[in-house]
């Protein structure tokens, strides 16, 4: 019977992005985070466009882009910028929103 030799997932990633601390693997998470957080960024905004009944069109019209910009923005395709994010949450009827800092406080975003 032939033998199998398993890698662990560890070493292979360790493979392919570099030791953890090295500067490859440190850009490969920072680009990992920055990609999951225009994901849920994304999901946050179809979720709230299908609870409004708007299809990706009628959203676009409101911000003044285009259905396939609405489209990558909810895919997670591209990184959401401030802006734009406010032009967005907007037209979906949020008023303001606001990043916390915990104890230094918090600031208006819009």
């Amino acid at each position: 019977m032939a033998k199998i030799h398993l890698t662990p997932l560890s070493e292979v990633v360790d493979e392919v992005w570099g030791e953890v601390g090295t500067p490859e693997r440190d850009a490969m998470e920072a680009r990992l985070k920055e990609e999951l957080q225009a994901y849920h960024i994304g999901e946050a905004i179809k979720a709230e466009r299908l609870k409004q009944n708007l299809t990706q069109e009628e959203l676009g019209a409101k911000v003044g882009v285009k259905k396939s910009q609405i489209s990558k923005l909810e895919s997670g395709k591209c990184v959401i910028t401030l802006p734009t994010m406010s032009k967005v949450f907007k037209a979906l009827g949020f008023g303001s929103a606001f990043l916390d800092f915990g104890t230094a406080g918090k600031v208006a975003l819009w």
